[in-house]
């Protein structure tokens, strides 16, 4: 039997690729880059399979470029960068990668948080640039994050894991989720639900871990960032559009709140006007989940849902069973 021809948009941890090439003709974007729309048009052709990320945008014009594609596997929890409902519609399975960059990105939101209530980007900055000439009380004066208001946007997986790292900073934790938890998960958890206005007017940290879809698209925007306290700090691990990125420029501009720490933007790679120009805020791109761990677990991950579904087998991560009928 001839073997299947697989493609993948990024080259990814060496233990993964070396799964499938053992049972598989791979071939891998040769470029550390996001493919062009049209390498992606060429690269599509003559494949079964298809592993991709969340960079590479997978609509029904791809598609039909190849009639015979048998199997796609997202390299990546999220999944908003593919048309679900056009694989489904032409018989094409999709996986993603879900849990296994909980904790990760949880430590991550958390690094934000400290670093940006602290200061520490700028602190580094000063000290390198040769600023520091001794010690002062009024030094790169931050923010305190023992015994504060911590407010989580989302209590899915990664909310909770948030939420359980504040328990060692004492902290009163708020949350508001579209599904409320149980009364026993809230005592357990610690946490206190609150709707999205009133969380923002009591929280003095904000972080984001809802998933991005129409209802989330500006979830923070002018009108919401304006309820948040001056001496409040805004984190988005999650997505960026969930965040009106010219808005927040503003809001930081204006010392409406205190500070930022993103890792993800609303035209991303691309930033909004005068992100970059503001000291409020850190900038990281994009590496929440990016730990050699979890990068490593996530392509395995992938490789399997891929080779499963090339072989006829269940996905374990299926995202459309409706694909099968």
């Amino acid at each position: 039997m001839d073997r299947p021809k697989v493609y993948i948009t990024r080259k990814l941890p060496q233990k993964a690729l070396d799964m499938i090439a053992a049972e598989c003709d791979m071939e891998v974007n040769p470029h550390d880059r996001v493919m062009t729309r049209e390498e992606l048009k060429e690269a599509i052709k003559g494949i079964d399979g298809l592993l991709c990320l969340l960079t590479d945008t997978i609509d029904a014009e791809l598609l039909d470029l190849n009639p015979d594609l048998k199997v796609i596997a997202n390299y990546a929890v999220g999944f908003n960068n593919i048309d679900i409902a056009a694989c489904t519609e032409r018989g094409i399975p999709v996986s993603n990668t879900p849990g296994v960059l909980t904790d990760t990105t949880a430590d991550f939101a958390w690094t934000l948080l400290m670093a940006t209530a602290r200061r520490l980007v700028e602190a580094d900055q000063f000290t390198r640039a040769g600023k520091y000439k001794g010690w002062g009380p009024m030094l790169l004066l931050g923010g305190d994050v023992f015994g504060k208001t911590l407010g989580i946007i989302g209590m899915g997986r990664i909310g909770q894991a948030v939420a359980k790292r504040a328990k060692g900073f004492e902290m009163k934790v708020l949350y508001y989720d579209a599904y409320r938890r149980t009364v026993e998960e809230e005592k357990e958890l610690g946490i206190e639900y609150r709707d999205l206005e009133n969380l923002l007017q009591e929280a003095d940290f904000v972080t984001i871990h809802v998933p991005l879809m129409p209802e989330t698209e500006h979830l923070i925007g002018e009108k919401e960032l304006k309820l948040m306290k001056k001496t409040a700090y805004l984190i988005n691990t999650a997505r960026g559009p969930i965040v009106d990125e010219r808005a927040l420029v503003k809001a930081l501009k204006n010392n409406e709140i205190a500070g930022a720490g993103l890792d993800v933007y609303e035209e991303e790679p691309e930033l909004a006007p005068g992100l970059t120009e503001l000291d409020n805020v850190i900038l990281a791109p994009h590496i929440a989940s990016a730990s050699i761990e979890t990068r490593t677990k996530m392509a395995v991950i992938a490789a399997k849902n891929l080779l499963a579904g090339l072989k006829g087998e269940e996905m374990p991560n299926l995202l459309n069973p409706d694909s099968l009928k």
